[in-house]
């Protein structure tokens, strides 16, 4: 089948049920936090900007970039995510990109587009200009800039870590794919739907290819449920071997622990800083993982792509950027900067022998894989009637 006849079968794809993608989340905009920011540089990409800046920042000052999922807005996600909460909490500041339906039809960042996916052009380029707005407006360290980003978001995130690798200094991939697999739409499709496995080098160097970069590299977090129908949990493995091969870490894990419920491996530098981690939230289906905080707080609502799995994704991702170890005072004044806690990590003379098990208390009951509406069944029925999969 064409390239012209795949993009058609997609665009109809929002009406397939009788659902229409595109009205997740609609009626959060209303309500948001975020405030839309125009002029903000160059916009090749054709992205709208919105950012949230609570009134206390801890020092140095912090930034954190989260991308939005197919048929979501910024604010929608970020009702769900929780992620202005957690700004709020804990004084960073963030910026949202939104896509719009000019761009795609569905409102995904376009991350397999050549156009959209090279250093300097399109929605990467937009994302970076809104990056420097930020930095400048607000007087953001530049050593500490993160980003996130679920599904398309993910994917897109793992662009931005490809082309801009200097800007960042951690990422955190849910539900994404790995940079360079795909450069066009069956490329992307094949990618989301089977992952094919290739070889660290390959992966790697897809990344060593993006940009001038040669190190330090950003940290990277990898979460993805293990029944998700729309983007392969494989997808997981493969962007995780892309960034053992960046940081030169072995493919063995140094330790395999569980968190609330969930198993989590990890791999630390010689100084042991957790370089690369990666979560596995066993039975969910397609979207980020909520649950209870660890400071017993709840960020975000469960919705579309948005799912109570006894895990809080958001916050453990700002802990992983190592953004959760200050408080501002009781009576609203600035609080003095407090000592960031890194990723917990076993010292690093234990990394060549440790097989750590951490047993912690049973995570709240899983809902089932099927949550009532179920993106990769409908693209799955799909495309098999079009004759794109068996």
């Amino acid at each position: 089948m064409s390239l012209a006849k795949n993009l058609a079968l997609l665009r109809h794809l929002p009406k397939v049920d009788g659902l229409r993608l595109a009205e997740f989340g609609r009626s959060a905009d209303v309500s948001s936090p975020l405030e839309e920011v125009t002029g903000f540089g160059d916009n090749p990409g054709n992205l709208r900007m919105f950012a949230f800046v609570p009134a206390q920042l801890q020092k140095p000052r912090a930034l954190v970039v989260v991308l939005h999922g197919c048929g979501q807005t910024a604010a929608a996600y970020d009702l769900g995510a929780g992620w202005s909460t957690l700004a709020r909490h804990y004084g960073f500041a963030l910026v949202m990109p939104e896509q719009q339906r000019v761009n795609n039809g569905n409102t995904c960042f376009n991350w397999f587009n050549p156009e959209d996916t090279a250093r300097d052009g399109g929605e990467a380029r937009s994302i970076r200009e809104m990056i420097a707005h930020m930095a400048e407006a607000h007087r953001i360290d530049p050593r500490r800039v993160f980003i996130t980003g679920l599904s398309a978001g993910g994917g897109m995130t793992s662009v931005m870590l490809a082309t801009y690798p200097e800007v960042f200094a951690a990422g955190a991939i849910i539900a994404g794919l790995p940079y360079g697999i795909a450069s066009n739409l069956r490329e992307a499709l094949d990618g989301m739907f089977h992952s094919p496995q290739r070889p660290e080098r390959e992966l790697g160097d897809f990344v060593r290819r993006a940009s001038n970069h040669r190190g330090p590299w950003p940290k990277i977090s990898v979460w993805h449920g293990s029944a998700d129908r729309t983007v392969n949990p494989g997808n997981a493995s493969e962007i995780v071997k892309q960034w053992l091969d960046l940081h030169d870490l072995p493919a063995v894990p140094m330790a395999e622990t569980i968190v609330d419920g969930y198993p989590r491996q990890a791999w630390w530098n010689k100084d042991g800083e957790t370089l690369v981690e990666s979560y596995a939230i066993t039975d969910m289906a397609h979207g980020t993982p909520l649950g209870l905080a660890d400071n017993d707080q709840r960020y975000g609502i469960e919705g579309a792509f948005l799912i109570e799995a006894g895990i809080s994704s958001s916050y453990h991702i700002a802990r992983f950027f190592g953004l959760t170890g200050w408080i501002p005072d009781a009576a609203g004044k600035r609080a003095g900067p407090a000592t960031l806690k890194p990723a917990l990590s076993p010292a690093p003379h234990l990394a060549r022998s440790i097989r750590a098990t951490v047993a912690e208390e049973p995570a709240e009951p899983k809902r089932e894989a099927a949550r009532g509406f179920d993106l990769g069944q409908i693209i799955t029925r799909a495309l098999t009637a079009a004759g794109l999969m068996k």
